[in-house]
């Protein structure tokens, strides 16, 4: 594979690439002298040639072989003219060796300068098969200047497609295109509007099967990618950035038969799909934007249930998304809490309800999408079929009384329970046009009730309450539950300690035990089948047992799985934390942020070794500080060097110790459940003072 001696890498990306923190990379530069000269970047933010490195790290020991999905990725990064435009010409090309694989391998095996001047010929071709003629299209044919420093990334791209596909053809660029875009977001959180894939899943699921979807600001392209594909289907979307326009175009012609169509346009000044019809409309619009257009569109036709207000962009988008539907279809739309409860929306909201537009409004919990610090709402529509006099009442969903601790981090959402619950209440009263009351989760409320001065559909402010903490048999069962906790805690409460005198052992460090074969060291990436439970450092700090669920792009990472017995270390965050995998962890992907050890049973303890990993002045000398994290080098870390037998000795005390903390934990939970169900109780009527 060719290498390309433009690519540049920073710091954290030599640390990907040897698996180690940002900490070890700056010791490298100030000890070794040899280590590569920056090329590029800033003071203090350097970057360095990527094959520099590689061989400097080969050198060293300190890598055996660049991974091939890294050193794409890292060219990718590096492309002189920006990721973004490298992502375009990666997935022309991808789309290429999709559609007409012998095609690709003839040009590939033409040098650079002749592939690059007869490439973007069969393009355009394929381009024009998939995305439309090039005046219709969001995806511009790069011309040979541009194709040129882009040809060793895509022969690159092309290798990881083959060996991501395990020999298809089909499936390999789909999963290269969904790794490199998912590096690509990772990477600029805050750069894109992102819809996670389990919302995005239930607002499909939600939406119904379509012949024709529509997503009118469809950033990444996560909600058409979400829609159950259907022989026939077509697919617009459309956005205001080209890039993203071009990008959700390239997904989902990788990933699905349907035609596609984008656009690059403001969708609410210039609709470039005014004439899409669809079964479906799927949108995660822009929240409290006051540039939306609202002096100039004042007379806009979409305005069939009022004029919105400057501050009420969202209900132009529910407007937007109900013009463009057929009679009798759905969309669903991702809506900030406000957007149910602002004065200036009140006469909307009331039309939509009067006239049967708005069907449900399904609350989530906190952390399902971003903003992650608010529960926001869906929002389901049905287009326009007269149906508003037999349909009288409306959905209100609430499921975040589904999330026992609100604290949680979004990796602990019971998604799974959220996603059956709201479907299982839409699905019956989808049917039959009403459903049964569930208290606290959900209730079909008539819409005279709603049309009051304020009109307020928040979910929460029309459900009656649930028993309290589950009712009074389930706060006996506490209480039981935690006498036992409690007792077990004081069965396992340490000893007290005989005072000894100060030991001085020869030690070693874990970098050294790794070299030497005595245990390996991993980093976690949380890659590997959607399937499989991600371990998280949240997780590890609670003791939790695996929450966490892939992200968008992960696939195309190999998985580090964990086995009974290994260590797991978070690596962020400064605390002085050593897990021990147990049977219900095994089988689990290493998440972000994590660092695995697994010990040779015949050289170490684990249990020993975790407990010595624990100490505080150990993590203290192998931390380094940053203005806003500290980060753990793992392989500083140091262990006494002392013979397996009196390993096993140190190792079953810190067996007790990690058993004892368990219980004081399990304690804590449960005293925090049966104190907020009493108080709760006590407070709506339904337990007894005396």
């Amino acid at each position: 594979m060719p290498d390309n001696d433009a690519t540049e890498v920073t710091a954290a990306g030599i640390a990907r690439l040897a698996g180690v923190g940002r900490a070890a990379v700056s010791n490298w530069r100030r000890r070794h002298p040899d280590f590569p000269q920056p090329v590029g970047g800033t003071e203090t933010s350097p970057s360095f040639a990527l094959t520099k490195v590689e061989a400097w790290l080969r050198e060293q020991g300190k890598l055996a072989e660049v991974p091939l999905r890294e050193r794409v990725w890292q060219q990718l990064a590096g492309h002189p003219a920006g990721p973004s435009t490298a992502l375009r010409h990666v997935g022309c090309a991808l789309l290429l060796v999709h559609t007409r694989p012998a095609d690709w391998r003839e040009l590939s095996a033409l040098p650079d300068e002749r592939a690059a001047e007869l490439l973007p010929g069969p393009l355009d071709a394929v381009l024009t098969q998939r995305l439309g003629p090039a005046d219709e299209r969001a995806v511009r044919v790069p011309g040979p200047a541009e194709l040129a420093p882009s040809l060793p990334l895509l022969r690159a791209t092309a290798d990881l497609a083959r060996d991501l596909g395990l020999g298809s053809e089909t499936e390999g660029p789909q999963r290269a295109y969904e790794f490199l875009v998912g590096r690509h977001l990772d990477a600029n959180p805050r750069q894109y509007p992102l819809t996670p894939t389990g919302p995005a899943e239930l607002m499909a699921a939600l939406a119904g099967p379509a012949d024709t979807a529509l997503d009118p600001a469809c950033g990444t392209g996560a909600l058409l990618s979400a829609v159950t594909p259907r022989p026939g289907q077509r697919l617009y979307g459309q956005d205001s950035a080209p890039e993203l326009a071009a990008l959700t175009a390239l997904r989902l012609a990788l990933r699905t038969d349907a035609a596609v169509r984008t656009a690059a346009a403001d969708t609410l000044r210039a609709d470039a799909l005014e004439s899409v019809i669809a079964d479906v409309v799927l949108c995660h619009p822009p929240f409290n934007e006051r540039n939306w257009g609202h002096d100039e569109l004042a007379y806009d036709p979409r305005w069939e249930y009022g004029f919105p207000a400057r501050t009420e962009s969202e209900l132009a988008w529910v407007q937007h998304a109900l013009a463009r539907l057929r009679e009798g279809g759905t969309a669903v739309l991702l809506m900030p809490p406000a957007a149910a409860s602002r004065r200036s929306g009140r006469r909307i909201r009331a039309d939509l309800l009067r006239r049967g537009a708005l069907r449900a409004v399904i609350a989530l919990p906190a952390g399902a999408a971003p903003p992650h610090s608010i529960p926001l709402h869906l929002w389901v529509l049905r287009g326009p079929d007269g149906a508003a006099a037999t349909t009288p009442e409306v959905l209100l969903v609430e499921t975040s009384a589904l999330v026992q601790d609100a604290r949680d981090s979004r990796d602990k959402l019971p998604w799974q329970t959220v996603r059956d619950a709201a479907l299982a209440a839409w699905t019956a009263f989808d049917r039959q046009g009403t459903a049964a009351e569930t208290p606290g989760l959900s209730r079909a409320v008539p819409v005279i009730e709603l049309l009051d001065d304020d009109v307020d559909l928040t979910p929460a402010r029309h459900l009656p309450p649930p028993a309290a903490g589950g009712g009074a048999e389930t706060l006996a069962a506490l209480r039981g539950d935690l006498a036992t906790t409690l007792r077990r805690t004081v069965e396992l409460t340490p000893a007290a300690a005989d005072p000894a005198q100060p030991v001085r052992w020869p030690t070693t460090t874990v970098g050294e035990l790794a070299r030497g074969g005595a245990l390996t060291l991993r980093m976690g990436s949380a890659g590997g089948h959607a399937r499989v439970p991600v371990l998280t450092d949240h997780d590890v700090l609670a003791g939790t047992a695996p929450s966490g669920t892939l992200t968008e792009g992960d696939t195309g990472d190999e998985p580090v799985l964990v086995e009974e017995g290994d260590i797991i270390v978070p690596v962020l965050g400064g605390g002085t934390v050593a897990r021990v995998a147990d049977a219900a962890t095994a089988g689990a992907a290493l998440g972000r942020n994590l660092c695995l050890l697994r010990p040779d049973p015949a050289a170490l303890d684990p249990w020993f070794l975790a407990g010595f990993l624990r100490g505080t002045a150990n993590n203290r000398q192998a931390s380094s500080y940053a203005s806003t994290a500290t980060r753990l080098d793992v392989r500083r870390l140091q262990l006494p060097r002392i013979p397996l037998e009196r390993q096993r000795a140190y190792g079953e005390r810190f067996r007790t110790l990690a058993a004892f903390e368990e219980a004081l934990r399990l304690a804590g939970r449960l005293g925090e459940r049966l104190i907020q169900g009493t108080y709760d109780g006590l407070t709506d009527g339904t337990i007894d003072p005396g």
